[in-house]
């Protein structure tokens, strides 16, 4: 909302400064976002007049110009640029040290092409005055020399935005502004109530509202003989100073209704109309050719006002071009109406229209000013183009609902924690248009019509903080106790977040999938049971609680590869249904790769792609788990899982066989074709809840790291065992064999085929030795070599391979 402070002053008799103004507004929750003052950035410039313009001698497109700045001094050299550079122009310069808004520097003392430059003569984008860049300022011969442009111009206007929040509607206009600064104490509010104006002649143009619900009441008036044509000067300022394009005498009182009333208004060229007007609901495939230009396509969610050919406007929102105003108009149909505030919001987002009066209406104006508000607008054209005014004709009602609020006036204490006496209470609600009966414990307070957003107790102790200052409110500290402060974040919030962090980090990007799924996934995956099914299900496809996350990322997958990406990485952290009980709702994370997205990337291979596989749904799902505070220590790996997934490429993480956290794997190819999907595809679901709590800190301080001085030693073993030996079982036992020197145990080789007898394997793995006291002799590391052989022998029945 953009006003200018000589606007504010025809509602507001006040001698406060600016800057106060500015202050107050921001403090009684109109809060200020811009100050834009003219006649403060521009007060270095100056009307001068070139005395000569001669050729620079180094650039055609240059003239050295010797400047009258009025000081009474000797005359300025100033190289310029612009072709309308002349001896005798009144132009406006900038002295060294000014800084130039519309080039965002600061002048100085500069050489051009040799030449020295003490100033510039200002085109006015270079002022930010217009879009004109092709010369400099020309004015009038008898301009006065010397003194300040701004001044001069009547740039010392400053213009106010201020950003509204959406129940302030009463504030859309200057005069409800003037309204709160006067109730803190800004000034003496002018409130003028309209002339009523008497009508010549009955309205030959009636008006009927078929659906009351989208227009409560709607008036209008006829004006007979008016002559259109540029509006007054001061009416164009007003306009032009808050960004607004004067058009004509007509369409500018209705803007200037919009913005200094809250009232929009629309104004028709009662010869374009054809019969009497009707406000109804638009029928499907109706068009309206608006004033912006644009056609729009209509529907019946949409309300209009028509004629007895076509429609005519959108109602609340924009007037159509067919039955506009412009310099022929001799007879004009002034509306002013009351429209549903939820129907014009929406009606504007289907559309995609942002006006001004639907920017008022879609959060109320004022009911009973719609009959004042008309009669103030006939006044105007009456003023401006004359005419002769009918009688106005009126549909629907004319006014709101009563509110009454009983206010126990303690509720200022009890809510907000300040003292206010009773008589500075009536005094701000008053002078805010509320009216009070009664001297308290509990007094009457009669709403006004145009606070629509005021419903009870509490929100007239808002208005009464607000005017009083908000930094009235004591600081009352919240009593903590001697107890440790509480994490704000619970355990589960903090899994998620972290195991968000760490899925981001390998490089999925995350998805939001409905948390509904198909009958058939729902079984494929677990669920389907008759208490997970949806009683009024939004489509088809969505009939039942998802029961893992794992089906709908794989669809998002799929979806991702018709249009031309395969190789997609998708994660999501969410809630899954294994029953209709709290205790069967669970947060888990599930993750997928597609096609080439391996979080290896596009490494050696023969076909120049690496293709996604087991591993890098096993590192996604142990990367989520440690970042989640997972023992990882105590996780076992175990082959298989269920049957989404390929027995032979899958695997479960679990802490024992009573806590499965998780599984990991290739899609099994019967999953991907019930969901319509296509390989190669891998994937992972974990349970956050079932992640042990972390133990409590010991009281004694860990040791920190140290780094062995000496270097490590690395051996590597090849064991023969049976088929069904584990390597992670023959990692494990390897590791036990010296827990203070075996630091790191890896499988590197795992072998079948010649030399190898049937049933058997060969299991190859890297020891890692790190000395901590000393450098190891050969008779050390044999030692410890042969326990590692002897406890694989005794655990695993394996040998070492010759």
């Amino acid at each position: 909302m953009k006003f200018t402070f000589s606007w504010l002053k025809e509602h507001l008799d006040t001698d406060e400064p600016l800057e106060k103004i500015a202050d107050k507004l921001t403090m009684i929750g109109l809060e200020v976002e811009h100050l834009d003052d003219k006649a403060k950035a521009l007060a270095p410039f100056i009307i001068a007049k070139v005395i000569t313009a001669e050729q620079h001698p180094n650039a055609d497109r240059l003239r050295v110009c010797t400047v009258d700045t009025g000081d009474g001094g000797a005359p300025v050299q100033v190289v310029c640029g612009a072709p309308n550079a002349r001896a005798g122009l009144v132009s406006v310069f900038s002295p060294p040290g000014t800084y130039i808004p519309g080039k965002d520097i600061t002048l100085g003392v500069g050489t051009i092409r040799g030449v020295e430059s003490r100033g510039m003569l200002c085109s006015a984008a270079e002022l930010q005055l217009s879009e004109d860049h092709d010369g400099i300022i020309e004015l009038p011969a008898d301009a006065p020399i010397g003194k300040p442009y701004a001044e001069w111009a009547g740039l010392g206007d400053p213009v106010i935005e201020i950003n509204l929040t959406p129940n302030r509607q009463d504030c859309t206009g200057v005069h409800g502004i003037a309204r709160d600064l006067a109730a803190a104490d800004m000034g003496k509010f002018k409130d003028q109530a309209p002339k009523q104006i008497k009508g010549e002649f009955p309205s030959p143009v009636k008006v009927t509202i078929e659906d009351a619900s989208l227009c409560p009441g709607f008036a209008l008036r006829l004006v007979r003989g008016v002559k259109n044509g540029p509006s007054p000067e001061w009416l164009q300022q007003r306009l032009t100073s808050i960004g607004l394009r004067p058009i004509n005498a007509l369409v500018d009182i209705t803007n200037f209704m919009t913005f200094d009333r809250a009232r929009p208004l629309h104004v028709f060229d009662a010869a374009k109309v054809k019969g009497n007007l009707v406000v109804r609901r638009a029928k499907t495939g109706e068009t309206l050719l608006a004033l912006d230009g644009k056609t729009y396509t209509l529907d019946e969610s949409m309300c209009v006002i028509a004629d007895d050919h076509a429609v005519e406007s959108l109602a609340g929102i924009m007037g159509g071009e067919a039955s506009g105003c412009d310099e022929t108009t001799t007879d004009v149909l002034i509306e002013s109406a009351l429209w549903n505030e939820i129907n014009i919001a929406q009606t504007g987002r289907k559309l995609g229209i942002n006006s001004d009066a639907r920017y008022r209406f879609e959060r109320g104006v004022d009911p009973a000013f719609m009959l004042p508000g008309l009669e103030m607008a006939t006044k105007l054209v009456m003023d401006l183009c004359g005419g002769s005014p009918s009688e106005i004709f009126v549909a629907g009602q004319t006014h709101g609902d009563d509110r009454i609020i009983e206010f126990p006036i303690t509720e200022v204490k009890r809510l907000a924690g300040i003292d206010v006496p009773f008589p500075e209470m009536r005094r701000i609600l008053s002078h805010l248009g509320f009216m009070i009966a009664g001297s308290g414990p509990v007094v009457k307070v009669a709403v006004p019509s145009w606070r629509a957003d005021v419903h009870g107790k509490a929100d007239l102790v808002e208005e009464i903080v607000r005017i009083v200052g908000v930094d009235s409110v004591p600081l009352t500290p919240f009593e903590r106790g001697d107890a440790p402060r509480k994490p704000v974040l619970t355990p589960i919030q903090l899994r998620t977040r972290r195991a968000k962090r760490a899925l981001a980090s390998r490089g999925l990007t995350e998805a939001i999938t409905w948390s509904f799924v198909s009958k058939p996934q729902a079984e494929l995956f677990g669920g389907g049971q008759a208490e997970l099914a949806l009683a009024n299900p939004i489509a088809s496809d969505l009939s039942d609680m998802r029961p893992s996350l794992v089906p709908g990322l794989i669809t998002a997958a799929q979806a991702n590869a018709d249009r031309g990406f395969a190789d997609v990485a998708l994660f999501e952290v969410g809630q899954i249904f294994r029953g209709d009980r709290p205790q069967d709702q669970f947060i888990a994370a599930s993750g997928i790769r597609r096609a080439l997205a391996s979080a290896k990337g596009i490494g050696r291979h023969w076909s120049g792609s690496s293709s996604v596989d087991v591993f890098d749904a096993k590192a996604d799902a142990l990367a989520a788990l440690a970042a989640a505070g997972a023992p990882m220590q105590g996780l076992q790996i175990v082959a298989g899982g269920p049957s989404w997934l390929h027995p032979g490429r899958s695997g479960t993480i679990q802490i024992g066989p009573q806590n499965i956290l998780g599984h990991f794997g290739e899609l099994h190819p019967r999953a991907l074709e019930a969901l319509k999907a296509e390989g190669p595809l891998v994937g992972f679901e974990i349970i956050l809840e079932r992640i042990p709590d972390a133990k409590a800190k010991p009281t004694r301080a860990k040791p920190p790291l140290e780094l062995s001085p000496f270097q490590p030693v690395s051996r590597d073993f090849a064991f023969i065992v049976d088929r069904s030996v584990k390597a992670g079982d023959i990692v494990r036992t390897a590791q036990g064999a010296d827990r203070k020197l075996i630091t790191n145990v890896t499988v590197f080789d795992i072998y079948e085929g010649k030399g190898i007898d049937d049933g058997k394997k060969s299991v190859a793995i890297a020891v890692t030795l790190q000395p901590r006291e000393k450098t190891l002799t050969d008779q050390e590391i044999e030692a410890v070599a042969s326990k590692i052989v002897a406890e694989v022998t005794k655990k695993t029945g394996g040998v070492l391979r010759g």
